[in-house]
């Protein structure tokens, strides 16, 4: 019984929220699929939803809870997505497991956009600010222009794939996007990620509290471009060919909007932002083609606006408070009780103490200051 109590105790809801909501969604969808009720299109924007997600929760690791500006994450995507589809590519020919040719595409593709993390971030993390947004956006740049002119990666034309079965695909990509969430969530809660925290909140303090700044900032890096390489691949899989034209700057802007539109260091934040801006990206593209095509990008930008206005002004600030995660869920849980605490391990009469807790009480301080201020005397 006391095993039990013990994880009630460890176990708590608002550590699991993303874990728990991430897996009814997919079971939902899962549903949806197999009775036939979403259609082609809707089952491939959640494909596009998952490696949404996983690079805005990766890039908040950098920018969110390390704190500095990184603009060339569509940079990582990029070599992942054409170096491990070319491996896929490759093992599809000899492995007829089209899952384990994923599976190792995605971890090659994390590989290698990890190695290019440690080649930029070892010099340019010295950087701050400004300086290494411009930076990150210029190994974007660089990256996509030279995949465009080998042609062993299709030059120009693009990079020719083999698409996965697109009512399989969202389900690994929301896998992954499960294990991505462990893995950060649990970095974040650790003894590194009060580290990766506090090098946010005030850099000479971390080092004068003995953080080695300049490994864990070249971590962080290194494991947020591993995470965009794997939605790289993802997305090689999704769509063929791999054109370059997709990891512009422009990509790199849009993730960046999901992870201040969901807020910084916000986890659950960035999920909620990447699956809206997807979906409004979907929708906008679906129904306004012709001349209406003009339009999206003005519409976009009039619904990111009001959105952030909603985020930040303080006139919504009694609504935010009314309609959020937190409030919605205290009407889940039971208000506690006076006999719910009673085996509370800070009560008087179980803390070791020479004094007990009556003695305390009755002492008399006016009597005791007076005694003092007469020997003072």
């Amino acid at each position: 019984m006391s095993y039990f109590k013990n994880i009630k105790s460890t176990f708590k809801v608002k550590n699991h929220v993303n874990y728990i909501g991430v897996v009814a969604f997919l079971v939902l969808m899962i549903i949806l699929t197999s009775t036939g009720v979403l259609s082609r299109s809707s089952i491939g924007l959640l494909s596009r939803i998952a490696y949404s997600i996983v690079m805005a929760v990766s890039l908040n690791l950098v920018v969110g809870f390390l704190g500095e500006l990184s603009l060339g994450h569509a940079g990582f995507m990029c070599v992942g997505a054409y170096i491990g589809c070319s491996v896929g590519n490759i093992l599809s020919q000899s492995i007829d497991s089209s899952l384990l040719v994923i599976i190792i595409s995605m971890l090659v593709g994390g590989i290698c956009a990890a190695f290019f993390g440690f080649i930029i971030g070892l010099p340019a993390l010295r950087l701050k600010g400004d300086y290494l947004a411009i930076v990150t956006l210029a190994f974007g740049e660089i990256v996509r222009n030279v995949f465009k002119n080998l042609p062993y990666f299709g030059g120009a034309m693009g990079l020719n794939t083999r698409p996965y079965n697109t009512k399989e695909l969202y389900i690994i990509g929301f896998v992954v996007v499960l294990i991505v969430l462990v893995l950060i969530q649990n970095l974040i809660r650790s003894k590194h990620g009060r580290a990766i925290t506090a090098i946010r909140d005030n850099e000479i303090a971390a080092k004068a509290m003995g953080i080695n700044v300049t490994f864990y900032k070249l971590f962080v890096f290194i494991i947020a471009a591993f995470f965009a390489g794997v939605a790289g691949v993802l997305y090689g899989n999704f769509t063929t060919p791999v054109l370059y034209t997709f990891f512009s700057y422009n990509y790199s802007i849009e993730i960046l909007v999901m992870v201040v539109l969901g807020g910084m260091g916000n986890i659950t934040g960035s999920i909620l932002a990447a699956t809206l801006i997807t979906f409004v990206n979907f929708e906008l593209q679906s129904n306004l083609s012709g001349d209406l095509a003009a339009l999206r990008l003005l519409i976009y930008a009039l619904i990111l606006i009001i959105v952030v206005l909603f985020n930040n002004a303080p006139a919504f600030k009694n609504i935010r408070a009314k309609f959020s995660v937190a409030a919605l869920l205290s009407k889940f849980q039971k208000p506690k009780k006076p006999e719910d605490v009673s085996d509370d391990s800070a009560k008087w009469d179980v803390i070791e103490s020479k004094i007990s807790m009556n003695e305390v009480l009755s002492v008399d301080i006016t009597d005791e200051i007076a005694k003092a201020e007469k020997e003072g005397k």
